[in-house]
């Protein structure tokens, strides 16, 4: 297990953020995986902020993924972001930041083209307790898998992504934010 901390201006001193990398032993069939869990500063004025986070997540995942061997590299997690912000857009191959670029897929997108796949949404109510947005529907968590320079898609394929955790079980609802999963396969 590694660990960037995502601690980079004085800004962020007062949140938890950092990103947590997992090198899991898959079967040799599949070879050596990363799972990254990347969680930025939260605040809506700090985009810069996750974009320096998400280059130096993504340097640290680089240089891990080529130590290893890792060929396929999974990044989930709460981005703090919409799709179209330059950090999302900086793992998504759309923008490159600070010298540098990458490209990962998003699953929600590969699986379900053109449908929104809100997590972060008044319709919980946690979400209108903590006011960050009040009124406004947002996707801001994300799994996204890794392409390789010479592959025109991700090294996983994406057979599945839903939504979980977007309703309260028994009038408890597990998080402010809904959760993603999607079934990947070589």
């Amino acid at each position: 297990m590694s660990e960037a901390d995502l601690h980079l201006t004085p800004r962020t001193g007062d949140y938890p953020c950092g990103t947590l990398i997992a090198e899991v032993l898959a079967p040799d069939s599949l070879g050596t995986l990363l799972f990254v869990c990347h969680g930025p500063s939260h605040q809506l004025s700090y985009e810069y902020e996750r974009e320096l986070q998400a280059v130096a997540a993504a340097r640290m995942v680089e240089e891990l993924a080529e130590r290893v061997g890792a060929h396929h590299v999974v990044v989930g997690g709460d981005f703090n972001a919409d799709r179209d912000a330059n950090s999302v857009a900086f793992w998504r191959g759309e923008r490159s930041l600070e010298g540098m670029s990458v490209c990962y897929w998003d699953a929600w997108e590969r699986a379900r083209p053109g449908e929104a796949g809100h997590t972060f949404t008044p319709r919980n109510p946690l979400v209108s307790e903590n006011k960050p947005a009040p009124g406004r529907d947002r996707r801001m968590d994300y799994l996204l898998v890794r392409c390789e320079d010479s592959l025109y898609g991700p090294t996983l394929e994406v057979s599945s992504c839903e939504i979980v955790f977007d309703k309260p079980v028994e009038g408890v609802w597990g998080s402010d934010h809904f959760g993603v999963v999607a079934d990947l396969s070589a």
